[in-house]
């Protein structure tokens, strides 16, 4: 029997409540069905990612692309699925709001929303839109029927001369805004990761996924990090497996990749198909 919404709406939130979970990101329905397999207890979509997948750019994609593909992974899995909404596909507090609401249509029960402004000029929105665009997108949320948990993301450390104390009061700014769990991409070090752990109430998502800048669970438990995403990492993994085995072929005209594979079945039995 498929679990219901206000089921996985309410077994997210349990899951931001006590110790430090992994939720993984995969890019389409084989892989979410791998993941959710294998015992993951909530996946999220990476924009990037997906992107990557058709063959687009991240911020390539439409709003109506994007929640069609989160919605098909929502669909055939019975773990709580966020997406990765971007900036929520406009810069206005209504089209947060308007985003949120859609999210919570095609069957997620949370989605992060980014102060990244998309203008190469001005790349964070100035603090005050931020805000705002936070607070419709929290009630939004709070409209709903279900909890819908908002991540907001303050993307200060993805750009040039980023500013810890500027990514805090950000953060801040939100969690006061309403936002259910907070998120800074990027982060240089532990020291940093607890600096901002200790700076606000709510569960803290850690990115892991740039090298030399992601850590161990044990690690981020012990910093404060509640939520631990994996970006692009385990697409890049896969694409990375692909390369080698393609160059093996291509190169020296070589299979032995074939004798390292997971097997159909075994695949088969992890997707449930």
């Amino acid at each position: 029997m498929a679990v219901s919404q206000p089921e996985k709406a309410a077994r997210f939130v349990a899951l931001h409540q006590s110790g430090t979970f992994v939720i993984p990101n995969p890019w389409d329905v084989g892989s979410a069905l791998i993941l959710a397999g294998m015992g993951f207890q909530a996946l999220a979509t990476s924009s990037a990612a997906a992107a990557a997948a058709i063959g687009r750019r991240d911020g390539e994609w439409t709003r109506d692309k994007a929640l069609a593909h989160a919605g098909a992974l929502a669909e055939v899995i019975d773990v709580p699925v966020s997406a990765d909404l971007e900036n929520g596909f406009g810069d206005s507090p209504d089209a947060v709001a308007e985003t949120v609401r859609l999210a919570a249509e095609v069957g997620l029960v949370g989605c992060t929303i980014e102060d990244s402004s998309g203008d190469p000029q001005k790349p964070l929105y100035d603090f005050g839109l931020a805000v705002d665009r936070i607070v419709a997108g929290a009630d939004a949320a709070r409209a709903l029927a279900f909890p819908f948990l908002l991540t907001a993301r303050a993307h200060n450390f993805l750009y040039a001369a980023p500013s810890l104390d500027d990514t805090v009061s950000r953060l801040q700014a939100y969690e006061r805004a309403g936002a259910d769990v907070l998120f800074a991409p990027g982060l240089p070090d532990l020291e940093a990761v607890r600096t901002v752990c200790a700076a606000v109430s709510g569960p803290v998502n850690f990115m892991v996924g740039i090298a030399g800048k992601s850590f161990s669970v044990r690690e981020l438990a012990a910093a404060g990090v509640r939520r631990i995403s994996l970006a692009t990492s385990l697409y890049r993994a896969a694409m990375t497996g692909l390369l080698d085995a393609a160059h093996e072929v291509r190169e020296h005209g070589q299979f032995s990749f074939v004798e390292s594979c997971v097997t159909t079945p075994e695949l088969h039995r992890l997707m449930g198909i």
